[in-house]
């Protein structure tokens, strides 16, 4: 492999959605070593605070670049995220028998889909997802059997895999606890006060506190024995 391949091997494409989960792995990304191009959806969401969260994140910790896409899935219908249907509640601990409404359709199938493109524009081998199988709402689109097949789909129909270099498909939390991603991104110098992970947050952006992000983040800060600084912020 030539030297301009090795430098443009070093890139990667990280989605970045605002939320916790997301801002770890941008800060794994760039602490490995890559030239980090977050990847951040305006995709019709029922508020856009998670935006400018990404924004500030992406800042934050220093990412290359930071790119927003426009992408209307709301025009679909189909999930609480992007209608004006109420979004469920649930008390911590709740089991989730059922795909949550707040599932959206797709939607991790099509973020790949368009980092896969991005990397491939980039000659990036790498693209970064936060996703968890661990501490999750029971999304069909988190499960470690999603990423292997994508990975394999994309790499059927790209120029990359078609030529040798097969993208891959990062999922560093897949196997991760709330808590063990809280204590990673503590250990990487996460601003957690920067990111935004409630559904449905009142005026300001002030999360929730009862909806199944803000349950699964508080999971989080109390299995890791630190106080979340929105908590504080909400005080």
């Amino acid at each position: 492999m030539n030297e301009k391949r090795d430098r443009k091997a070093a890139r990667a494409v990280v989605l970045l959605s605002g939320g916790m989960d997301s801002a770890v792995v941008l800060a794994m990304a760039i602490r490995r070593g890559f030239e980090a191009h977050a990847l951040t959806f305006r995709y019709g969401q029922r508020h856009l605070v998670e935006v400018e969260a990404a924004r500030n994140v992406a800042a934050a910790l220093g990412a290359s670049r930071h790119v927003v896409i426009d992408l209307d899935l709301a025009r679909f219908g189909g999930s609480a995220l992007t209608a004006n249907g109420e979004i469920p509640r649930a008390a911590a601990g709740a089991d989730r028998p059922e795909i949550p409404a707040t599932y959206v359709p797709a939607r991790n199938a099509v973020f790949l889909a368009v980092a896969a493109s991005f990397a491939e524009a980039l000659a990036a081998r790498d693209v970064f997802i936060g996703v968890s199988a661990v501490d999750y709402s029971g999304y069909p689109d988190c499960r470690p059997e999603f990423i292997r097949a994508f990975e394999s789909a994309l790499n059927l129909g790209t120029r990359a895999g078609a030529t040798g270099f097969p993208l891959r498909l990062n999922a560093p939390l897949l196997e991760m606890s709330k808590a063990d991603t809280v204590r990673a991104g503590l250990a990487l110098g996460v601003d957690f006060g920067l990111t935004r992970s409630c559904y449905d947050p009142e005026g300001g952006g002030t999360p929730c506190g009862r909806c199944d992000a803000c349950r699964l983040r508080a999971l989080g800060f109390d299995g890791a024995g630190v106080a979340d600084p929105l908590a504080r912020q909400k005080t």
